[in-house]
């Protein structure tokens, strides 16, 4: 196939087009009148164009043609997997633009540098010349290149900006500068801010649910939690990082000047999008300064249907069932990130109506929703779970959610609000749902009121969901399948998959997490096995042979049909 020469124009690339045959004459026709005065690709995606087979062409797809036609491999830029820092310094700003080009990798004897002409190359010779490092081009849709080029480029500025403003003050980190930004904002401050506000658009576009900024010796780590798996993104200056945390602090209303103590705080701002997000802060005292985690809260992550958590018809009619009692105690149990926020959110705003007065204990409060009665723990006051509650039985509740039971007198006090006829939601941090009636033995609850009040446990997982777009069928032994869900017995699917890893997923092979459900109803029969010290293995097996369906089998299923894999399942879930 001969590659495409010297000048590209767009009616050369639509005469390709149409040569090919991949488009009808009368989108042919469209195509050629509408994007006549606009660049190429750009103008072709916009218009999305759909071919013969039925198949709607975006800018990617466009990209991804004209790359095996100019014979160059195509790239998806994608900063989690670029060292922002070094490929800004491999080219000035002006020289990329005056291009259109913008380099995306680096190593000791290569330069890749992306481009939006790849018949154009009058800048290689320079640039290798420049750089002493042989260039590798490769093609990226120009969207891509035009904002990821204006975004790298002024990070990168504003972190220099930022560090020469503290090498100018001698300060070990930029706490005084940002102290004065808040009261007078000048240029030099506004770079710090840049640096936070891009941190902040980058994870909501991410669809992060943690931020982490890590102090080290001579740098900072800025990390992001998506699906579950932390990734790196970029590395900073020590006082840079120092700087930002001192930033969040900041809008968070905690105490900047204080360092040697843990602190939370809260933060609210705006996705790219316009929907309202919440940030809880909590920063840490390390060997090497304070490091900081924000918890994203996105509303529309926490307003989710049953059917988008995972649950099937049977889960959902379990759970509905237990819900539907209005004396007890029900509990979802999982480790942090499990997902035990969203599937609690989710439920009381089903059960929320204007003839039920519910009220919520929290620490803190997640989400604000207008139909729930929400009081904010505050140890410093005295204001804890067991307190809170005790108020709350004074304020004529029908249903109480419990942030946590964590202690005794929490457990004690959600015991006496279900036998005096309410219904208490709450979590708890175990392996699985039959270790819940042991945790809380363990605290001290007593066993007849355990068979008393205790209507259902539900633990839970979020596993990671494979990419759609990408994914591809994989060979199963059918003997790793029995091993991995022994002792059930449950026939191996006819076919599994695999990930595989491209632009939609960032090229990891997943994209989003399912929740995975262990759901026990507490029946009389499980209920006359709670005594004081029991031992957990055989009340675990009477759960099983009642149909309680562990996690890992639960998780097999989801493997069954498809959504993940074995490996993804065995790493969130515990062995049986």
């Amino acid at each position: 196939m001969n590659a495409l020469a010297l000048p590209l124009t767009l009616p050369e690339i639509l005469a390709r087009l149409e040569t090919q045959g991949i488009f009808s004459s009368e989108v042919h026709k469209t195509l050629s009148t509408a994007a006549r005065h606009l660049p190429a690709l750009q103008a072709l995606g916009q218009l999305a164009p759909v071919d013969k087979q039925g198949k709607v062409w975006s800018e990617t797809t466009f990209a991804r043609w004209f790359a095996s036609e100019s014979g160059l491999p195509f790239y998806s830029i994608d900063p989690l997997n670029t060292d922002v820092h070094a490929v800004t310094q491999v080219m000035s700003l002006g020289f990329a633009e005056s291009h259109d080009i913008l380099a995306v990798a680096l190593d000791a004897d290569s330069v890749t540098v992306a481009v939006v002409d790849p018949a154009d190359t009058r800048w290689m010779s320079g640039l290798e010349q420049v750089s002493k490092r042989r260039v590798l081009r490769v093609l990226a849709p120009p969207s891509e290149i035009h904002r990821h080029r204006k975004e790298f480029y002024s990070l990168s500025r504003s972190i220099g900006a930022a560090v020469k403003q503290g090498e100018a003050q001698r300060l070990t980190d930029l706490e005084q500068l940002l102290d004065l930004s808040d009261a007078r904002p000048s240029a030099d401050d506004q770079s710090i801010v840049e640096v936070v506000d891009w941190v902040l658009r980058y994870a909501f576009e991410q669809r992060a649910s943690d931020i982490h900024v890590e102090p080290r010796r001579d740098k900072a780590n800025v990390r992001l939690r998506i699906d579950g798996i932390l990734h790196s993104v970029y590395q900073m200056p020590a006082q840079i990082g120092a700087a930002m945390v001192s930033r969040f602090k900041a809008l968070g209303r905690m105490d900047v000047a204080e360092k040697r103590q843990p602190q939370d705080g809260r933060l609210k701002t705006r996705s790219p999008q316009g929907r309202e997000v919440e940030l809880r802060l909590s920063t840490l005292p390390t060997a090497f300064g304070e490091k900081l985690v924000g918890r994203i809260f996105d509303p529309e992550v926490l307003q989710k249907d049953f059917s988008e958590l995972g649950f099937g018809p049977a889960d959902l009619a379990t759970w509905r069932s237990m819900t539907a009692r209005r004396e007890g105690i029900l509990l979802v149990t999982g480790p942090t990130g499990s997902g035990k926020t969203t599937t609690l959110y989710s439920t009381l705003r089903e059960l929320a109506s204007p003839d039920v007065n519910l009220c919520t204990v929290e620490d803190p409060i997640e989400l604000i929703e207008p139909a729930f009665n929400q009081v904010q723990v505050q140890s410093s006051i005295g204001l804890d779970f067991a307190s809170g509650m005790k108020s709350l039985l004074r304020q004529d509740p029908d249903i109480i959610m419990v942030g946590e039971i964590r202690d005794k007198e929490t457990a004690d006090m959600a015991v006496q609000a279900a036998l005096t006829g309410h219904l208490v939601v709450s979590t708890l941090h175990t392996n699985d749902a039959p270790s819940a009636v042991t945790r809380l033995l363990e605290l001290g609850v007593p066993a007849y009121l355990l068979r008393a009040t205790l209507i259902g446990v539900m633990a839970q997982r979020l596993t990671r969901t494979l990419c759609p777009h990408c994914k591809t069928e994989a060979p199963l032994d059918a003997e790793v399948w029995r091993e991995f869900i022994a002792p059930f017995n449950a026939p191996a699917p006819e076919k599994v998959y695999q990930p595989v890893g491209c632009e939609h997923c960032r090229d990891t092979g997943f994209v989003g997490r399912v929740g995975v459900y262990e759901l026990m109803p507490v029946s009389n029969e499980l209920a006359s096995g709670i005594h004081a010290d029991m031992p957990i293995e055989p009340w675990r097996a009477q759960a099983w042979k009642q149909g309680l369906e562990p996690l890992r089998l639960a998780g097999a299923k989801r493997v069954a049909a498809g959504l993940t894999t074995l490996e993804e399942v065995g790493r969130v879930t515990p062995p049986l």
